[in-house]
């Protein structure tokens, strides 16, 4: 295991941190008024964490089974034309998301995050928004990914793996458990900061998925024209 793995991951995870389930929620959780109940945040932290976690150890183990039993069909040519249309597609898509008409998470989840932060409501509202959230962001969990391929290729051990991958799941969710513990410790100086950030994050992460979404769909369609020898075909053209 070497230094260079470990600060990828830990970069990566951090990365992962300002997500809209790992930031976003939580500091919306954090704004409300009164005294905050830690007990509720964590669970939804936890839940988080594991819906991650469950997600990588799948995809690590599931993923390269799955890939071995497809064979060579991913390099099928009606595949490799589909794939390029979803590349095209995702950064055709990207373009609707200015930060200023689009708001992360739609009206799902601002329905649940209301009912989620009422007096009356119950754990399992928490544990239900962190699974939206979490199911909202599997197609653009590109950091995530990244850092399960490095896991895979490193050549470690099942229980090493698993202790990293849950490692990374508690940094990704460090930065909004750290917001709770200042938030609980001195509730009239973090308030402000929190409001700032809220603001800060409903500017920008409109513009952030944009990029995401851009970025994958690029990836996506220059992978499938590679191997569809589109480029060559022009160069010879």
């Amino acid at each position: 295991m070497s230094i260079g793995l470990l600060l990828a991951l830990v970069g990566l995870a951090l990365v992962d941190s300002t997500s809209l389930g790992t930031l976003f929620i939580p500091v919306w959780l954090l704004l409300t008024p009164g005294r905050v109940d830690a007990r509720r945040i964590l669970v939804y932290l936890g839940t988080i964490a594991g819906f991650y976690l469950a997600v990588g150890l799948l995809l690590v183990w599931g993923g390269s089974r799955l890939a071995d039993a497809l064979g060579g069909a991913l390099d099928n040519r009606p595949v490799l034309w589909g794939q390029l249309v979803l590349g095209v597609g995702l950064f055709a898509l990207s373009f609707r998301y200015d930060g200023k008409r689009n708001r992360p998470g739609g009206g799902a989840v601002l329905r649940w995050r209301d009912r989620a932060t009422s007096g009356d409501s119950s754990v399992r509202w928490l544990v239900g928004l962190a699974l939206l959230a979490a199911l909202a962001e599997v197609a653009t969990m590109l950091p995530y990914l990244g850092a399960l391929g490095r896991l895979t290729t490193s050549g470690l051990g099942a229980v090493a793996v698993v202790a990293l991958l849950a490692a990374y799941c508690l940094v990704m969710v460090l930065p909004a458990a750290l917001l709770l513990a200042a938030r609980m410790a001195w509730p009239a100086r973090i308030e402000p900061l929190l409001a700032r950030l809220n603001a800060w994050i409903v500017r920008t992460s409109g513009s952030a998925m944009g990029w995401i979404l851009g970025i994958a769909g690029f990836l996506l369609a220059r992978d499938a024209a590679a191997r569809l020898e589109l480029f060559g075909r022009f160069v010879d053209r």
